[in-house]
């Protein structure tokens, strides 16, 4: 089962776990509560909704859990981009490419990678 999406508390959670590879909860709570203050409940809460997804699992150490991510970050990306892309844009690339430039602030920096990007990929096509 592939992940698609998470809630925003959720993506945070697992972003500690793609960052550390293993936390507890505490762990976890304390390195959210750098940016943004959360309740420890919450997180138990939202791990625990994250094991459900097989998203996360964890190991037990007397009374202490810690968990770990089942699922790549890169391969959660790549499900993400796949539903956003078809659920939203009806599977056109032009389309989310054109909505997030219109509605975005791009660098220019941002726009010379992403013009990199574009004639590599025609090459590698052509």
């Amino acid at each position: 089962m592939t992940i698609k999406q998470l809630g925003r508390v959720q993506l945070l959670i697992m972003q500690v776990l793609w960052d550390r590879g293993r936390a507890t909860a505490r762990e976890i709570t304390d390195q959210i509560s750098r940016c943004e203050p959360i309740a420890h409940s919450t997180v138990q809460t939202l791990l625990r909704g994250l094991e459900e997804k097989k998203a996360a699992g964890h190991e037990v150490d007397g009374r202490t859990f810690t968990f770990f991510p089942l699922v790549e970050e890169s391969e959660f990306k790549q499900s993400a981009t796949q539903d956003l892309l078809h659920r939203v844009f009806g599977g056109s690339v032009e389309g989310l490419v054109s909505h997030l430039l219109a509605g975005e602030k791009v660098s220019t920096d941002e726009l010379a990678e992403l013009r990199k990007l574009i004639n590599r990929e025609s090459r590698r096509k052509g």
